[in-house]
């Protein structure tokens, strides 16, 4: 497996803390089994968003897409060896993304049971390289990441990471990190047994493919609350930078925001993911507050404040 070289992260803002360090846990680099592929998580439509969110040609979305593959150089194959200190962290996307699933189960071990009296199961982190098989079906980098429910896996293609650094994304690490934390989010919605009520073919601003959306937005925004507080925390504190970071990339994959500047009208009727307004909202709600009760757009009234 490939990682992009600490040159060419060194300029990004120092995000974890150097000093921290984490082994083992749930994460793999490869492939899963077969099955039926199925919607959600934030996925290419994120490269196309901070494509256009930049002025790039709408035009050129399909090499947008496909472009990227192989421009990560070589680092450990196969492994996590080489990800030892939070300063790897900081250095290599592999890493980053390894040390921010280590962050965010903390966080839900914590927060699952005191505000949701649910037991934490951790997911898999799968880390791959242009295509892989998942129990969702094939993956590649022009699918993005993406959380499977048939293998409780979340799946991350190292070159999508690369492309985002290309359209805007190169001094932004948190951006990085919310997304595994959005994509761990829908494992905490599979958890709770309402992930599938999301419903992809009846889409709209008031749809629960929408909703599912927005709370793993917000569930994000929880884990950002959390992560650089408290004597074992993984984070360095959190700075308006490295959050606006975030928002960016929150806004950049609204549906409003894609439609128009793709050059079409903008219709809420075919939402599935919410507008950009919506989607940094959501990220702040469960940041300025750390609960699940401020990310209830389910309006199930099932959690407790902690």
């Amino acid at each position: 497996m490939r990682s992009v070289p600490a040159s060419v992260c060194n300029d990004f803002f120092m995000t974890f803390r150097g000093d921290v360090s984490r082994s083992g846990g749930s994460a793999r680099k490869g492939g899963g089994g077969r099955g039926m592929a199925v919607g959600g998580g934030i996925g290419g439509l994120l490269l196309v968003g901070l494509f256009i969110l930049l002025g790039g040609n709408p035009s050129q979305i399909d090499e947008v897409l496909g472009g990227g593959q192989g421009q990560v150089e070589s680092g450990e194959a196969g492994n996590f060896d080489h990800c030892q200190t939070g300063e790897d962290a900081n250095n290599y996307d592999d890493c980053r993304l390894y040390y921010t699933s280590f962050s965010v189960n903390e966080m839900w071990a914590a927060v699952l049971p005191a505000q949701a009296n649910i037991e934490y199961v951790e997911p898999t982190l799968a880390i791959f390289e242009n295509t892989t098989q998942s129990g969702c079906g094939l993956a590649s980098a022009s699918t993005g990441p993406f959380y499977c429910p048939t293998d409780q896996d979340a799946y991350f293609d190292l070159s999508f990471f690369e492309q985002m650094r290309q359209f805007g994304a190169e001094n932004a690490p948190l951006a990085q990190m919310y997304i595994v934390a959005h994509e761990f989010g829908h494992h905490v919605q599979n958890l709770e047994g309402t992930l599938g009520l999301s419903d992809y073919n009846n889409p709209g601003e008031d749809s629960n493919a929408v909703k599912i959306e927005l709370q793993a937005d917000c569930y994000a925004g929880i884990w950002a609350n959390h992560a650089d507080k408290g004597e074992n925390r993984m984070l360095e504190p959190i700075t308006e930078s490295e959050l606006d970071s975030a928002l960016t990339a929150a806004a950049a994959v609204g549906d409003d925001n894609i439609q128009e500047r793709s050059g079409g009208e903008v219709n809420p009727e075919s939402w599935t993911h919410g507008s950009s307004q919506q989607r940094k909202d959501a990220f702040l709600a469960g940041y300025n507050t750390g609960q699940m009760s401020s990310c209830d757009f389910l309006e199930r009234g099932v959690y407790q404040d902690s």
